[in-house]
């Protein structure tokens, strides 16, 4: 496809994160060849089918530009693909948009499993830890956890 717009001036390494259940960072760098007067916008949307939503809280470098997003309440909603688009603006001339569809699943970081206990028999040499699945903001099969144990003394 073609897009319109000067080369290099689409933003570059972008990335989100969904951490503490909730909320989702999102950052970028501008483009290697984006005039400096340029300014970035993020939209998103849960599907293709969804109204798209603006960033309400951009994270800005020390000229004013947007460089990332905070956003919080997200849920994730289903395996779809949410849909990402950055465009930007300049006076000196058209910025390439960037795109990119991500499932939203595959970008959470997981808080810690909860109630975590450790039951050690005297004279056994063994011990029982046992504790619940993590907290996330949608439903997860229990068989899709994996977890890691390491038992540093004993």
């Amino acid at each position: 496809p073609v897009f319109a717009g000067m080369n290099g001036s689409a933003i570059e390494n972008f990335s989100c994160v969904i951490y503490n259940i909730s909320l989702m960072n999102c950052t970028w760098q501008a483009g290697r060849d984006a005039p400096e007067d340029t300014q970035y916008f993020l939209y998103w949307q849960y599907s293709r089918y969804d109204d798209a939503m603006e960033c309400e809280l951009y994270i800005k470098d020390e000229n004013g530009r947007n460089l990332g997003c905070r956003f919080q309440n997200v849920t994730i909603q289903t395996a779809v693909d949410a849909y990402f688009l950055v465009n930007g603006s300049s006076n000196e001339s058209l910025i390439q948009f960037y795109d990119k569809d991500i499932k939203l699943y595959k970008i959470e970081i997981l808080t810690p499993p909860l109630n975590v206990t450790v039951n050690c028999i005297r004279d056994s040499s063994g011990c029982i830890i046992t504790w619940q699945q993590p907290l996330t903001s949608h439903e997860k099969k229990r068989k899709c956890f994996e977890y890691e144990i390491r038992i540093q003394n004993k």
